[in-house]
């Protein structure tokens, strides 16, 4: 079996800086080739229960942007050649200014944006913002989008799309099927490679995508996993590589 690319995804500072760097070194060890750092934000309107859960803890502690950087600036040292995305909402980018927030994110070590509920074609400037600090911008795809403005997207000339396999929030098990694909064909219409994710909970789905993406995207499943066992790291390592080790065929 071949290994398939795994994009893992963690909330900064859940439950806490250094059991999210246990879990981080934990996905690296199963196999995880992208790393998808999301800062916790108040009203995150894509993601499920799991996910807002560790957001409200988070930031509960007073965890601010800063600290959130900081984090991703440590993985980025430990994990120099492992790509960091930074997963946000708009108005944690906007409020510093987006030029000023894309010089922070480039200098702690990121790679690229996922910012959801920016459209890539009214981003505020995130796309040039984040080429003049040496990033990309990942623009989301959604079934529901029109497949006029899908194709638009499509054809818009991103390294990377993040395409969302469904409607509505992450953390409820996805179904891949034949519309699945047909969608993931479409956002790679343009030639951008796909990173497919939401509700991807299983080695069985990612076997079932792999050869449609760049990457497949994993969450919920780990944030749960996270949950599970943060009174012990060990089993809290254990769990999250060996679910790293199933997701990516390793």
């Amino acid at each position: 079996m071949a290994k398939i690319q795994l994009m893992s995804h963690l909330v900064a500072g859940y439950p806490t800086d250094e059991l999210a760097l246990v879990a981080a070194r934990a996905m690296v060890a199963g196999g995880a080739s992208i790393l998808e750092v999301q800062l916790p934000f108040s009203d995150p309107s894509a993601d499920g229960p799991a996910i807002q859960s560790a957001c409200t803890e988070v930031l509960s502690r007073q965890y601010r942007t800063a600290d959130g950087l900081a984090f991703i600036s440590q993985l980025h040292k430990e994990f120099p050649v492992i790509p960091i995305y930074l997963m946000s909402y708009g108005s944690l980018v906007y409020t510093p200014g987006v030029a000023a927030f894309c010089k922070l994110a480039a200098n702690a070590g990121v790679k690229g944006l996922i910012i959801p509920d920016l459209p890539f074609d009214h981003d505020e400037g995130l796309t040039e913002a984040c080429k003049e600090n040496g990033m990309e911008n990942i623009p989301v795809a959604a079934p529901s989008m029109s497949a006029e403005r899908l194709s638009k997207l499509a054809k818009a000339g991103f390294a990377h799309i993040y395409a969302a396999l469904r409607a509505g929030i992450t953390g409820s098990k996805t179904q891949i099927d034949e519309r699945t694909i047909a969608f993931l064909n479409a956002v790679a219409a343009g030639g951008s490679k796909v990173y497919g994710g939401f509700g991807i909970t299983t080695g069985e789905q990612a076997q079932a995508l792999a050869s449609s993406v760049e990457a497949i995207v994993a969450g919920s499943v780990f944030v749960r996993l996270i949950a599970e066992h943060r009174d012990s790291p060990e089993k809290l390592a254990a769990a999250i590589t060996a679910k790293a080790r199933e997701l990516s065929g390793l």
